[in-house]
């Protein structure tokens, strides 16, 4: 089999070659580097990598403005030490498959983000969850509208989520994994994947990034593909 390969775009050379050491050590080949989000879609079209490890804060073109058309070629995986929760949230809406914040994770955990995201599946480190979190829980309660009596609509009920898929939808956008969330709610995986499908098919996404961007009101219907 093929090695896995990523593009890493930082504008630091000493991050750049630190991951690239990282990474090499599990198999995981460093296909280019690029110092800033131009350079990442260049070579990105050039290179076609596997997945794309991003950073948001560099020079010329920043990685929230790379974004966009990056997620058009490959899988993008956040790394980067910008740890606002509107950044995690604008970075999903935009289509990031997770996000690392530097400092808060091991060679190994860095392995495995990079492996869940070029299969589809969303990896948070702990203040990037607690951010999603964050804005799940404030999106989630009923919210009065100034100079209104109307009251939000809770999000399970726009999208008709039962209490126990919505109790999985938060554990999704908390990072979890699906043999997590089986551990956590004391069911089995394959009840876990029962779950997770109709939760997409209610919100109408086809990625956990995309429902997580759909369930904290970043993304509007019709947005997200199906592909």
């Amino acid at each position: 089999m093929a090695p896995l390969r990523v593009l890493i775009a930082d504008d630091n050379p000493v991050v750049r070659a630190g991951l690239a050491a990282l990474l090499a050590t599990a198999g995981i080949e460093v296909a280019a580097e690029a110092a800033d989000g131009r350079e990442a879609l260049h070579l990105t079209r050039l290179h076609t990598p596997d997945v794309i490890l991003l950073d948001v804060r560099m020079p010329g073109v920043d990685g929230i403005s790379a974004l966009p058309h990056l997620v058009q070629l490959a899988p993008v995986l956040m790394l980067t030490y910008s740890q606002e929760s509107e950044i995690v949230r604008e970075a999903l809406l935009l289509g990031a498959g997770g996000y690392l914040v530097h400092g808060e994770f091991t060679p190994d955990h860095l392995v495995e983000a990079v492996r869940d995201v070029r299969a589809g599946r969303a990896h948070f480190s702990p203040t990037a969850a607690s951010a999603v979190l964050t804005e799940l829980r404030a999106s989630s309660h009923p919210q009065r509208t100034v100079g209104q009596s109307s009251e939000r609509i809770p999000n399970h009920a726009v999208f008709g989520l039962s209490s126990r898929e919505e109790e999985i939808m938060g554990l999704i956008a908390s990072g979890m994994s699906n043999q997590q969330i089986a551990a956590s709610c004391f069911i089995s995986e394959k009840t876990v994947k029962n779950h997770i499908n109709r939760i997409f098919a209610k919100l109408q996404t086809a990625t956990r990034s995309e429902a997580i961007a759909r369930w904290l009101g970043t993304a509007r219907p019709g947005v997200a593909g199906h592909g």
